[in-house]
Order: C-alpha cells, then sequence, then structure tokens
C-alpha cells in the first residue's frame, strides 16, 4: 500500500499538472496539415460534390439549415493560394468597410427612411444612381459561408450568403433587370403558390429603412458599402429549413436588380438584431451557427431555437440603440501567452453616441481591432514567438513567419477575454493562418481606424457561436461542428 507521503506527493503532482495546463503559453500548431489544405483546396478533383454527401442533421428538433464554406459551392479559378489569400483579403476590407459605413450612418443619424428607389416606367428599376462601380479584380463573390434554403411552394433549394451584419433577406428573382450568375436557377415567383407581393401599407414594407411605392406594391432596396445593391419588390415567402420544418409568410426582397459581390449564392439570409431578419421573423429565440474551415469541403449546421452546448463559454449579448442590426458581444480584453494585455476594457465598450464595442460577424474573415489594442497584441505576440522565423508582411498583415521547413510548431496562445471572467483559448489554426502553399503564415488580425472591433470567422472556425436573445448572451462551444 502506498505511504500517506507518497499519495500527498502524488497528488500534488497532479495538481501542478492540472495548473501547468490551465496557466499553458504555447499551442502546438499542425502546419503540414495547414498547407495540405491549401494544396488540395487548389485540386479539383480532392473536393467531392456536396450533392453526393450524406447531409448529417442535427440531433435536436430545432429548425436547422445545412452551412457551407463557398469554396465547395464556387469552384476556385485561381492557380496558386496566394492570389486566391489576396482576392479574399481584398473582398474582406470591404466588407469592413460596409459595416463600418452602415455604423457612421446610424451613429450620423442620416434618415434612410426618406432615400426612395428610383422607379422607371420603361424598365423595372432605375439603379445606375444609387451606388458606385464594383472594384474589378475581385467579382468571385461575397461571403465565405452559404446555407442550403428551401423556398417556396414547392419548395426550391438555393445557396444563399449568411450575413450577421444584415437585417434584410433577399434573393434574386425573375424577371431580371440585372442578375449577376449565381449556381441555383433564379427563383421563378410564378412557379410557387406561397408567393405573395406585400402592400405599401403593410407592417413589414414601413419597417424598410429604404423603400418606395408603386401601384401598392412594397418596394425595397439594400445598398452594401461595397457597391453591391439590390432592388426589388418586397414579398412574403415560405421558408423550408430541409426536414425539420417549414414557416410560412416570411418576408424578403424579391430583387429584380442586382449588381456586385454576390457572384455563386443567390441572396442573402439576415441573421442580423432588426425586426426583418430571419430570427426575429420566425420569433426564434436563439440561434446557432458552426463555420468549418473555409477551405474544407465539409458541411455544419445552422440551427434555430436548439440549446447551447453544456461546454460552451459564455458571454454578455449586448445591444447598441443607434445600430439594432449588430450583434455585440461583452469582449473586456485579450490574452497572449496566457497573460492578460494591457488594454483598457472601454475600448471594447460601445459610447453613449453608439461607437465602439466588438460584433461578432459571419461576413468578416479577419478580425479587426482598434490600432491601441491590435498593436498591444502583435507586440506580446512577437515577444513571446522570438523563436519563430519571421518573414515580410502579407497584404493587410504585418506578422508573418516562415514555417516552410516545420511539421508542426509551438505558438504562444491567444485567448478572448469576456466579461463575467470567462476566457476563450482559440486554437493556433485560428490565428495563425496560411497565406501560400509554401509555408507562409500570418498572425490574422488586423488594425482598423474604427472605434468598431469585429471578432471575423476565421477566429470563429471550428466553434459553435450560439446567440441567445431571450436571455442575452453569446456562447462559444469550441469542436463542436
Amino acid at each position: 500500500m502506498a505511504s500517506p507521503l507518497f499519495s500527498l506527493f502524488f497528488f500534488f503532482f497532479l495538481f501542478l499538472s492540472h495548473l501547468t495546463h490551465s496557466l499553458s503559453t504555447t499551442a502546438t500548431l499542425d502546419v503540414a496539415s495547414s498547407v495540405q489544405k491549401t494544396l488540395d483546396l487548389l485540386n479539383p478533383t480532392s473536393l467531392q460534390d456536396q450533392s453526393q454527401k450524406t447531409q448529417s442533421q442535427p440531433k435536436s428538433s430545432s429548425l436547422s439549415f445545412t452551412i457551407h464554406p463557398r469554396t465547395s459551392i464556387h469552384r476556385n479559378q485561381h492557380h496558386d493560394y496566394q492570389t486566391l489569400t489576396l482576392d479574399r483579403l481584398a473582398r474582406d476590407s470591404l466588407r469592413v468597410n460596409s459595416l463600418v459605413t452602415n455604423l457612421n450612418f446610424a451613429i450620423s443619424g442620416t434618415n434612410k427612411s426618406e432615400m426612395k428607389p428610383v422607379v422607371d416606367t420603361n424598365s423595372i428599376f432605375k439603379t445606375e444612381d444609387l451606388s458606385a462601380p464594383v472594384t474589378s479584380g475581385i467579382s468571385q463573390g461575397s461571403g465565405e459561408y452559404f446555407a442550403r434554403v428551401g423556398l417556396g411552394t414547392p419548395a426550391q433549394s438555393y445557396y444563399m450568403v449568411i450575413d450577421t451584419g444584415s437585417d434584410i433577406n433577399w434573393l434574386q428573382c425573375q424577371p431580371c433587370s440585372d442578375c449577376y450568375q449565381q449556381t441555383d436557377p433564379i427563383f421563378n415567383p410564378t412557379a410557387s403558390s406561397s408567393y405573395n407581393v406585400l402592400p405599401c401599407g403593410s407592417q413589414q414594407c414601413a419597417s424598410l429603412e429604404v423603400t418606395a411605392c408603386r401601384s401598392d406594391v412594397c418596394l425595397y432596396q439594400v445598398s452594401y458599402g461595397d457597391g453591391s445593391f439590390t432592388v426589388g419588390d418586397l414579398v412574403t415567402e415560405t421558408v423550408s429549413f430541409g426536414s425539420s420544418g417549414s414557416v410560412p409568410s416570411v418576408a424578403m426582397g424579391c430583387g429584380h436588380d442586382n449588381e456586385g459581390l454576390f457572384a455563386g449564392a443567390a441572396g442573402l439570409m439576415a441573421l442580423g438584431g432588426g425586426p426583418l431578419s430571419l430570427p426575429s421573423q420566425i420569433k426564434a429565440s436563439s440561434f446557432s451557427y458552426c463555420l468549418v474551415n473555409r477551405d474544407s469541403d465539409k458541411v455544419s449546421s445552422l440551427e434555430f431555437n436548439s440549446a447551447a452546448p453544456a461546454n460552451s463559454v459564455t458571454a454578455p449579448l449586448l445591444r447598441n440603440p443607434r445600430m439594432k442590426t449588430y450583434l455585440y458581444v461583452g469582449l473586456t480584453g485579450i490574452s497572449v501567452g496566457g497573460r492578460p494585455l494591457s488594454i483598457p476594457p472601454s475600448i471594447f465598450a460601445v459610447d453613449d453616441s453608439g461607437r465602439g464595442g466588438a460584433i461578432v460577424d459571419s461576413g468578416t474573415a479577419v478580425t479587426r481591432l482598434q490600432s491601441q489594442a491590435y498593436n498591444s497584441l502583435r507586440d506580446a505576440f512577437t515577444r513571446q514567438a522570438r523563436n519563430l522565423k519571421p518573414t515580410d508582411g502579407f497584404s493587410l498583415f504585418d506578422t508573418c513567419y516562415d514555417f516552410s521547413s516545420l511539421t508542426r510548431v509551438a505558438v504562444p496562445t491567444v485567448a478572448f477575454n469576456f466579461a463575467g471572467g470567462k476566457t476563450l483559448a482559440l486554437k493556433p489554426e485560428n490565428y495563425l493562418i496560411p497565406v501560400d502553399s509554401r509555408g507562409k503564415f500570418c498572425l490574422a488580425f488586423a488594425p482598423t481606424d474604427s472605434s468598431l472591433s469585429i471578432i471575423g470567422n476565421v477566429q470563429q472556425q471550428g466553434t459553435r457561436v450560439g446567440y441567445d436573445m431571450s436571455k442575452s448572451v453569446v456562447s462559444f462551444s469550441p469542436n463542436n461542428c
């Protein structure tokens, strides 16, 4: 039998092991696996046809859609991963500009309800004055994640961008004045028995920021900060959630003139906090999604009214009175190597004017931090990563490393700290990402001059992110796709 002294030392050893693990300063990045994904993505035969896959449905009885990374349905046209990354980052910058522009409109008190879509009686819509031209060279489409959505009666399936930064659901509709190329056939309203246009006096029409009326049909317009826009009729239609059910009379835009960075998707599913978003219209008490690696051909799910996993890290879900669309989270700080950075918590708080705060966004790829917070993160990371081989920056990344001779490497840990004392430790692949197929990796954070911080989808990959509107809680559950 072991002596009491031996037992004491044994339990003390276990305690020290647990303490060391909980205060871990480094984590292991699988370099070889990350690089292989970039090579597989460029090989058309490596990605299987999603239509041939068996889609797994959530175990709960909640309403749900499957989620697909954009590369699995919109085939890559790039010859190397570096140019693909440059295009992704260019689209990402436009996305961030769009979010910031919309917030600035709201803060400045600009009354969008006084703006009207311009109707031409000789054509469906006249839109040349509604937005700037789309920047050339990035026409591959916006949005990195698509839901497979059933629309109409009988239901037809469409790929739609999921967007937590928008409130208006819409899809391209026949007849087209101007429609971009999409993967699925364009929705034909005459083929659906549940399609109905909304009159100008409807409550849904009154909820629009930009609207007009033509022959008692409510017209909508949504413009994005990247120059993209959609204009058409506001209608109601039945939305089907695969085999988990359907909801009738969901208001959405039926777009007859749609231009910009939407190639591939049939439209957009809005998951924001406004009254016309899908969660608001179906009166969901909560929703959650899990985003797989965007270079993967795997699928995951978007679920409504499902309980958060038991192992979730929780944080307050906050609202900005000046911007009801965005989903703010109670971020208070960031840790590197197990040590909290010296960042004033006020940097991540919304002030009385509506500025500041941190949102969780499905459409932004790279997390943006106010310059002071970013500089603190970068400096702490580089101090603790002196053993890594630095290399030149890349696009909006200023902190990059050469891992070309490595298969695995120990890197400093990075974690988000939330109000209430909870901490979300990020996996290394959520903050050190390959930018080519030769072993160049960069720290996937970027500074912003805006007061708004954005937690992007690179940092969300592999984590089920939930929004419980009834309890005002955001939950993060790693490894739960």
